[in-house]
């Protein structure tokens, strides 16, 4: 019986440390100071204007999606791409920094790969 306990709770580690294995793959994907907010969300801090990363994030949200909501004064995107819900939220730090946080559900369920990937492509797009 000892054994067969082992055997489940090894398997389970090995299930709930396959999860975080992600989520460290995924901080690093995109550059410098990205990182997994949580499963579903990566933010990072870039010395791009906020109205750059406004004007990428409209043009990259525009190109892959549908917006269903935006407003530059809070900074706020939510749209609709590849069956998922994406909300990108813009935060001004300084006046020449700014903080971008984008997270992705399908069918309610983490879509951690779309977040990073509509990072990386507003990061390209910001001048």
């Amino acid at each position: 019986m000892g054994k067969i306990n082992f055997y489940l709770v090894l398997g389970l580690f090995c299930l709930n440390s396959l999860g975080c294995a992600s989520l460290i793959v995924g901080a690093a994907v995109g550059g410098a100071g990205v990182y997994a907010v949580s499963k579903d969300t990566v933010q990072g801090d870039t010395d791009k204007s906020y109205d750059s990363l406004w004007a990428a994030a409209l043009t990259v949200s525009r190109i892959r999606g549908t917006i269903k909501k935006e407003d530059q004064l809070k900074g706020y995107i939510e749209l609709q791409a590849e069956q998922s819900l994406v909300k990108i939220q813009l935060v001004r730090l300084t006046r020449l920094s700014s903080r971008i946080k984008i997270s992705a559900r399908k069918f309610h369920l983490p879509n951690l790969d779309l977040a990073q990937d509509f990072y990386t492509k507003i990061i390209e797009e910001a001048k």
